[in-house]
Parts: structure tokens; C-alpha cells; sequence
């Protein structure tokens, strides 16, 4: 049943979106729970975490390093092109470029296990570019978007201190020293993520109720062509590379899925509503594209699957 519940995360999302939609009010005043929120979400991500998820990158060098140059210059250059080829003003264009350039999203770790990928290695690539992400996503942001907006790159390092590393390595070690009852409460960490994320959407969408019908299908398409670059050039580059078909797979998830709620986050922290969108949006639309192309892989392939310990990282991510 919790299973269930945590799969049909855009359905929940949707709903209370559609409800926030019409109902503005009650999230608008829930606008300054974003932050922890998220905090809490990463939180939930360390606790999925091991000290061994980070020495796996060792095993694997060249696939790591593939996926993060890729996480890295892929998703912000395709971000930007995008927002230019679709004419979107400077709060759009800066939404589009946030969502390019946070850390990849955990939500790839349980797609990969779906896709029968190389699950270790999705989860070792987003415990680094999460870790990477708070010097890199700041200077990314400020390199592509500083010329449209004004970027406070001080102030983003400091809060994605605060909102990601601090909770990240606070639940690694909780896992680390309190193994026994964090195990008994991992089943539940996936509702309380989705729980937190579904919020998330419903007060972006609530702040931006105005001019979501207006806006919301242009950014919608800029979304999916992002998303779907992303995967697709993932894949293609590493299977260039000569890399396995596993891990090529692993790497197109990790770098086609983001962390979008951060991207949420520093949008309403330091930017306008309308910068968040695109955030929201690629939220839902990137556990689905995910899901069903995860489903394609799982179908096509005839390798086991991976190890079923990914089902711990089962967290839909924003």
C-alpha cells in the first residue's frame, strides 16, 4: 500500500495543484514552509544513505565522472537554449536555468532499479552531484543567468549549505550510528517525501494561480523538451563512450531527472514566483517520463535486475 501511494506521486500532485489552483488562500500562507520542507526532504534522502554509497564511486571512476560532466553542462546549456528559443523573460529564462543546473534528482535511483540499471551507481551519482551541487549550482546560475538577473551567489552557497549538505550528512550519519531503528522507520521515508514535494507543487502553483493559465503550457513544452534532451543525450554520450548498457541507462536517468525542488526552493527564496514554475512543473512531468521509460528499459531487457536494496531510495523527488 505504501508502495502504491509513493508511485502515484503525480497523481497526488495533480490534485492538490488543480485544488491550489482554485483555492489559492490556505498554501500562499504556507509560502515560508518551502525551505524546510526541502531541508526535510534531504533529510529523508541522507537516511537513505551509507558511507559505501560514497566509496562505490571509487569502483567506478569513468561512469561517475561521465554522468556528473554530463549532470553538469547537459542539463544548464540545454536549459538556456531552450528558454532563448522560446522567448522567455527573465524570470521564466531563470526558472528553466535553476532547474539546469541543481544536482540529479533521487527519484532516479528507483527508476533505475525499475530499469534494470546499474542501481549502486544511481545511487553513489546522486549522493555526488547532490554534494557537488552546492558549490557548482550557484556558479552555474550565476554563469548563464547573472547577465538576465541579478544572482546573489553568496547567499545560494550559504542556504544550500544549510538545505542540503547540513540534512544530507546529518542523516548519513543518523544511518550510520542508528542503523537499527532508521531500517524500521525506511519504509515510510518515501510517504513523508512525497507528502513534503506534493505540498511543495501546491504552493508554487497557489502563488502563481494568476498567470498559470496563461503561462503554465509554454513552460510546460520547455519542460519536456529539457527532460527528455536530458535522457536522451545521457544515454547516447555514454554509450559513445563505450560505457555498459546498464550503466548508460543509469546515467541518462541520473542525468535527465533533477532535483527540481531545489530548484523550487532557491527560486522562492531569492527570486520571484514565476521563477519557480518551471521547477513545479518538472516535478510531475520527471517521475513520469522516468517511470515510463524505466518500464520500456525493464521490458527489453533480459539481465536480472539490480540489487533490490535501491527500494530504499524510493523517494520521488521535486
Amino acid at each position: 500500500m505504501l508502495r502504491l501511494t509513493t508511485q502515484l506521486f503525480p497523481l497526488w500532485a495533480i490534485l492538490l495543484s488543480a485544488f491550489a489552483l482554485f483555492t489559492p488562500e490556505p498554501f500562499v500562507a504556507l509560502k515560508a514552509s518551502i525551505i524546510p520542507l526541502l531541508a526535510f526532504i534531504m533529510l529523508t534522502m541522507g537516511l537513505t544513505l551509507t558511507p559505501a554509497d560514497f566509496r562505490h564511486v571509487l569502483t567506478q571512476p569513468k561512469a561517475v565522472l561521465v554522468g556528473l560532466v554530463l549532470q553538469f553542462s547537459v542539463m544548464p546549456l540545454v536549459a538556456l537554449l531552450i528558454a532563448t528559443l522560446l522567448q522567455f523573460d527573465a524570470n521564466l529564462t531563470l526558472g528553466m536555468v535553476l532547474v539546469g543546473c541543481v544536482a540529479g534528482g533521487t527519484a532516479s535511483n528507483v527508476m533505475c532499479f525499475l530499469a534494470k540499471g546499474d542501481v549502486a551507481l544511481s545511487i553513489s551519482m546522486t549522493a555526488i552531484s547532490t554534494l557537488a551541487g552546492v558549490v557548482l549550482t550557484p556558479l552555474l546560475v550565476e554563469l548563464l543567468a547573472g547577465q538576465v538577473v541579478d544572482i546573489p551567489i553568496t547567499g545560494m552557497m550559504l542556504n544550500l549549505f544549510k538545505i542540503v549538505l547540513i540534512p544530507v550528512v546529518l542523516g548519513v550519519l543518523l544511518n550510520h550510528f542508528f542503523s537499527a531503528p532508521i531500517q524500521r522507520l525506511a519504509p515510510l521515508l518515501p510517504l513523508f517525501s512525497v507528502a513534503a514535494i506534493v505540498l511543495i507543487i501546491a504552493i508554487v502553483v497557489a502563488l502563481n494561480a494568476a498567470t498559470l493559465p496563461t503561462i503554465g503550457p509554454i513552460v510546460a513544452l520547455a519542460v519536456v523538451l529539457h527532460n527528455t534532451t536530458g535522457l536522451a543525450l545521457g544515454y547516447l554520450v555514454a554509450r559513445q563512450l563505450g560505457l555498459p548498457e546498464k550503466s548508460c541507462r543509469t546515467i541518462a536517468l541520473e542525468v535527465g531527472l533533477q532535483n527540481s525542488g531545489l530548484a523550487v526552493a532557491l527560486a522562492m527564496k531569492f527570486f520571484a514566483p514565476a521563477s519557480a514554475l518551471a521547477g513545479t512543473l518538472f516535478s510531475v512531468w520527471h517521475n513520469v517520463s522516468g517511470s515510463v521509460l524505466a518500464s520500456w528499459w525493464r521490458k527489453r531487457s533480459s539481465e536480472d535486475p539490480s540489487r533490490p536494496a535501491a527500494a530504499s531510495h524510493e523517494v520521488p523527488d521535486a
